[in-house]
């Protein structure tokens, strides 16, 4: 458990940072700081391991104040990660990852070894490891910067805006490969972004700062975009969080067509191979032309992934499909106009 008890974070030319910010981000769980630019969320991510001091108040980690700690000890006890990894360019990537585990006396054969182990873990080639940064993408250079910070295995991990240098495909695996690892290791992460979808994915809880340091609203993703605070809250979530609320909305129960592969399925028929995974839509009027079709696979993909399926395929409809990609029905515009009535309806 982090908690900061009232506390702030004064310049000598007194530009307040962060202001009496009282919030917990509880054990094995992810908490987002979110907001505009100069709310002071990077500054209260740095006072948790003394890269920065707080002015006033104080701040726990698992009860102990961290003003008590000795900054080196501090640091070596909590992963952080920061925008395009800032890994050492001059030390192979074996040895980068080991940085830590270096520093706490371990000898050079078991930190090389519990480096290969984490490159795995991340996702990563092992041929990696005798490579310098220079020679990986940069998906790949934060892939490392996340694998060293868990080098040590801290019980808590820092992240400052990690993915936020690299293109939206890289970044979506990257996300997803955060959320797999944590569901593995359970760590308390604090997480810093400007983006307000990287948050609502993220996060168990989302802490929405103002500019001057000051909390706006704490909530899980759900009830922060069902429940906004206030104003400033509801406009910095934007136009599209009834949107954004259907990632919060399951698919299980949503009503399928099995009879829409057939030759009498109407309008519109779905094509599929010989294992039964979806190949296209075919119309009446142009029975010899496969459409495009957009899937998603019932009770794991939310509503949103459904809606957007629907959105891919001129039919209209979305295809459900298992786990293995094979049709398990098809979710009509009607059956999902009465799934999105009912979550208007709550």
């Amino acid at each position: 458990m982090i908690t900061f008890d009232a506390v702030t974070k004064r310049y000598p030319d007194g530009t307040v940072a962060v202001d009496r910010l009282d919030l917990e981000a509880p054990t094995g769980e992810i908490t987002v700081l979110v907001g505009p630019s100069g709310c002071g969320k990077t500054t209260s991510l740095r006072m948790i391991n003394r890269m920065i001091d707080a002015t006033e108040g104080r701040i726990l980690l698992d009860g102990a104040p961290v003003q008590d700690i000795d900054p080196p000890t501090l640091r070596r006890g909590i992963g952080y990660v920061i925008q395009q990894a800032g890994l050492f360019p001059h030390r192979k990537i074996v040895d980068n990852i080991a940085t830590v585990p270096h520093l706490l006396g371990w000898d050079k054969k078991k930190a090389r070894a519990r480096a290969m182990e984490l490159l795995e873990r991340v996702g990563l080639d092992p041929g990696l490891a005798g490579r310098y940064p220079f020679q990986l993408s940069g998906g790949q250079q934060q892939r490392v910067g996340v694998a060293r910070a868990l080098a040590a295995d801290p019980p808590v991990l820092l992240m400052d805006e990690p993915f936020s240098a690299v293109d939206p495909i890289v970044r979506t695996s990257l996300q997803d490969e955060l959320l797999r690892l944590q569901a593995e290791l359970n760590k308390t992460i604090v997480f810093v972004t400007h983006d307000i979808d990287e948050a609502i994915k993220l996060g168990d809880r989302v802490a929405v700062l103002r500019v001057g340091g000051k909390l706006a609203q704490v909530a899980d993703p759900k009830t922060l975009l069902s429940d906004p605070a206030d104003d400033f809250v509801r406009e910095f979530l934007g136009r599209d969080r009834g949107i954004r609320r259907l990632q919060f909305i399951s698919t299980e129960g949503l009503r399928l067509r099995t009879d829409m592969t057939g030759d009498a399925a109407g309008p519109w028929r779905l094509v599929v191979d010989a294992d039964g995974r979806p190949t296209g839509w075919v119309s009446r009027e142009r029975p010899d032309e496969l459409e495009p079709y957009g899937t998603f696979v019932r009770g794991r993909d939310p509503m949103r992934s459904a809606l957007d399926a629907a959105l891919l395929s001129p039919s209209g409809c979305a295809v459900a499909v298992d786990e293995d990609g094979k049709v398990v029905g098809v979710a009509t515009r009607e059956t999902l106009d009465e799934a999105l009535a009912e979550a208007a309806d709550g």
